[in-house]
């Protein structure tokens, strides 16, 4: 059942991964194309490419720490992993509660930071985007994360289990 719940969630999360990189990825370079074409070849500059461009790094970030957690790909030293093998799954279950907390935090503290947003009802300087959404991204992603890596723990623990049993 779990299993069953945990493919289910893999494939919405990473749906929702690659939809929202490829869109805001492309977006950004449309933008920024098309403000390379008019800044040098009519001398006319758009204002705004460059901030989209500068919140989308900040949603790409983000979702690539989810996408990081899933594909096992986050920084981590492993000296010591390598001078002692046995400790290899203390140390990933150590490292994914190490995550857990942190992913806690993001959701934590980015709520705080989005009614913070909203109640001084800050936008930005030329999009004029309320930074509340902005700032949603912090629990969004935190939410992601956390839901990745307890999907990385369930597979570390089903894979400590014997195979035939």
């Amino acid at each position: 059942m779990l299993s069953a719940i945990s493919a289910f969630l893999d494939k919405v999360l990473g749906f929702i991964e690659g939809w929202l990189l490829f869109l805001a990825t492309m977006g950004a370079l449309i933008a920024l194309f098309f403000n390379v074409i008019l800044r040098y070849g009519f001398n006319y500059s758009l204002a705004w490419s460059e901030e989209l461009v500068r919140e989308v790094i900040i949603l790409t970030t983000f979702i690539g720490c989810s996408a990081a957690i899933k594909a096992r790909s986050m920084i981590k030293i492993d000296a010591l992993v390598q001078l002692v093998g046995g400790l290899k799954t203390p140390l990933n279950f150590f490292s994914n509660f190490v995550t857990l907390i942190f992913s806690g935090m993001m959701v934590y503290y980015g709520i705080r930071m989005v009614l913070l947003q909203a109640a001084t009802d800050q936008a930005t300087i030329i999009m004029e985007i309320p930074l509340q959404y902005i700032y949603a991204i912090l629990p969004l992603m935190g939410g992601m994360m956390l839901l990745r890596t307890l999907q990385t723990i369930h597979q570390d623990i089903r894979d400590l289990r014997p195979k035939n049993a």
